[in-house]
């Protein structure tokens, strides 16, 4: 039986919108999706290490990667760099598994461009009043940093509508479950489904 590729998907969304959250709750119920562990040149965050929230590199190792073309997509967020290992994606795709990768509308514009069936998820918080108290609930952020989140929110926002869809997270069960239902929508397409029952298509249609 031919193996079935594993899908992408990105995920996009304001800091403090949610994101991180859905995709680990994601994740702790389905051992077939994986998210894709990025690069990134800012300090990890308590409880952070390195290899499984991140690739914590300075800017010069960050920069020798970008030259070798060793990155899917990556960019410049605040004064930190982000990016996708090629080989860490197309392995998992290959072996069938459903990756998510967590990248702003800068990145998702680089994936787009390679990848023609990528599926793309823009996440937005109930309200900006809620997303400055998630913000400030973290404990983790100065009133500084914290500001100049959300004054980059409205800037990342305005990208939605070049995504494929758009989850609230208001309650996170319902955003969640919103979720899930686009991935089984998409392993439930015709392409995919074709190659999961060939055997069964080749009968019916002998």
């Amino acid at each position: 039986m031919t193996q079935i590729r594993g899908n992408l998907f990105i995920l996009s969304a304001p800091s403090g919108a949610g994101k991180s959250s859905l995709i680990n709750a994601l994740l702790a119920k389905h051992s077939d999706m994986k998210v894709s562990v990025s690069h990134t040149t800012r300090s990890p965050r308590p409880g952070e290490a390195n290899g499984v929230h991140y690739h914590f590199v300075n800017v010069d190792e960050f920069k020798s990667l970008i030259e070798k073309n060793d990155f899917f997509e990556w960019a410049q967020v605040f004064d930190n760099y982000y990016g996708t290992s090629k080989q860490a994606i197309e392995e998992q795709l290959a072996a069938g598994i459903d990756v998510f990768l967590d990248i702003d509308w800068q990145g998702a514009r680089q994936v787009r461009d390679l990848v023609a069936d990528v599926e793309t998820i823009f996440i937005l918080p109930p309200s900006k009043v809620e997303l400055e108290a998630r913000l400030n609930n973290r404990g983790q952020d100065s009133q500084e940093i914290i500001a100049g989140r959300m004054a980059k929110a409205q800037s990342e926002t305005s990208h939605y509508n070049e995504y494929d869809y758009l989850v609230v997270n208001d309650d996170f069960a319902t955003a969640l479950k919103e979720i899930e239902t686009i991935v089984l929508a998409k392993r439930l397409s015709l392409h995919s489904q074709a190659i999961r029952h060939q055997d069964l298509l080749v009968d019916l249609l002998r």
